[in-house]
C-alpha cells in the first residue's frame, strides 16, 4: 500500500482525493503507522492485507486479528464510509468560527443526529490531553462564563438552571495564554482564590511573569510569580501589561459559540473549548491541509460512545448542534 504525495491542500482538492476509499485507508494508515502497520491487539508488525475486505489479518490467533483502520480511534464501530469522515474532519479543523451539526448534514448527506455525534468525536481528536510541560514566560491570566442569556431560553430550561445575575446560571471557564505559543482553557467550578491559584500552579512555572485584571481571587500570587495586574475599570493596557491576548480568545470562543452552535450544554462545554484552542494554538504557520493532518494523526487511542457523550438526554429529548 503506497500513499500519493500530492496530499489536498484545499478543501475542493479534499473533496476529490478523499472520493477514492484505498486513498483514504492509505492516508489514514500511514499517519497512524508511519512505520508500518501494526495489529491494535496484540502488536505484531507482520500482518497481511486483505484487499477484497480492505481489512489487515494478524498471524497471532485472537478474537479480533481481523482489523480495519477505523479500529482503536475516532471511527470505531461506525458505518460512515471515511469520505464522510474526512470532509468533516476538514470542514471543523479549518473554519474559524467553527461549524454546525446543521451544516456537516447538509453539506456530506447524514442526520443531524449522527453529524451532531461525529463533531463531538473529532472534538475529542482534536483534545490536546494532559499538559506535561508548564508555561513559562510572559503568561496571560483571565476567566469568563459561557451561557445563554436568560430572557432567551425556553423556559423549562430556564427554570432547571440557576437563576440570577452576572456569573450565576453559567459556566466559569478559566484561559491562559503563553503571548509567545498556546493558549490553554478549562472549565473551572468557581471563580474563587483557591481554585485559580491552584489552576495558575497546576500550569505556569514558578518565577514566571503573569498577567492579570483586578479581580481579587487572583492576590496572593506573588512571590511565587511576577504577577502584574491590570484594573479594566481604569484602563485597558499600560505598556506590555494587558490581557488583550486571552481576551482575544475569549471573543473567538463566544463567537463560535453564539453564532454558529448558539446553544452548548454546560455538559459539553470542555469539548468546544478543546476545538477552539486548537484552532487558536495553529492558526499561524500552518495551511488548511497541515492542520487536518495534525488532527487525522491523533484520532488513534481516543473512543467516545454515544452513551457516554449523552449521559442523559434532556427532558426535552433535544441535542445542542
Amino acid at each position: 500500500m503506497t500513499e500519493t504525495t500530492n496530499t489536498p491542500k484545499t478543501l475542493q482538492e479534499a473533496i476529490v482525493y478523499f472520493a477514492d476509499v484505498d486513498r483514504c485507508i492509505n492516508y489514514l494508515a500511514s499517519r497512524r503507522w508511519p512505520d508500518g502497520v501494526v495489529c491494535p491487539t496484540c502488536g505484531r508488525d507482520d500482518v497481511r492485507y486483505l484487499e477484497n475486505q480492505r481489512k489487515w489479518q494478524c498471524k497471532s490467533v485472537h478474537p479480533r486479528r481481523q482489523f480495519s483502520v477505523k479500529v482503536g480511534t475516532i471511527f470505531e464501530d461506525s458505518p460512515l464510509g471515511l469520505d464522510k469522515w474526512l470532509l468533516a474532519i476538514w470542514m471543523i479543523t479549518n473554519c474559524k468560527n467553527g461549524v454546525s451539526s446543521y451544516e456537516i448534514h447538509r453539506a456530506i448527506g447524514v442526520t443531524q443526529k449522527t453529524a451532531w455525534f461525529m463533531l463531538h468525536r473529532i472534538r475529542l481528536a482534536m483534545q490536546t490531553g494532559s499538559f506535561e510541560k508548564k508555561m513559562s514566560g510572559e503568561i496571560e491570566i483571565d476567566e469568563t462564563f459561557i451561557g445563554g442569556k436568560a430572557r432567551n431560553m425556553h423556559k423549562s430550561v430556564r427554570e432547571r438552571r440557576i437563576k440570577g445575575t452576572g456569573g450565576s446560571g453559567k459556566v466559569a471557564v478559566m484561559g491562559l495564554l503563553d503571548r509567545h505559543g498556546e493558549v490553554r482553557a478549562k472549565v473551572i467550578p468557581n471563580t474563587k482564590r483557591t481554585t485559580l491559584h491552584e489552576e495558575v500552579r497546576s500550569n505556569v512555572e514558578s518565577g514566571s511573569e503573569v498577567f492579570t485584571d483586578a479581580l481579587r481571587s487572583y492576590d496572593g500570587l506573588s512571590p511565587e510569580y511576577v504577577h502584574q495586574v491590570i484594573d479594566h475599570a481604569e484602563k485597558y493596557a499600560e505598556g506590555n501589561v494587558h490581557t488583550n491576548g486571552i481576551e482575544n480568545f475569549w471573543s473567538l470562543l463566544k463567537r463560535s459559540i453564539n453564532g454558529t452552535y448558539v446553544s452548548v450544554e454546560p455538559f459539553h462545554l470542555f469539548r468546544y473549548l478543546d476545538e477552539q484552542a486548537f484552532r487558536f494554538n495553529y492558526r499561524k504557520d500552518l495551511n488548511d491541509g497541515e492542520r487536518f493532518t495534525i488532527v487525522a494523526s491523533q484520532i488513534a487511542g481516543k473512543r467516545l460512545t454515544y452513551k457516554e457523550l449523552t449521559g442523559k438526554l434532556a427532558s426535552d429529548g433535544q441535542l445542542s448542534c
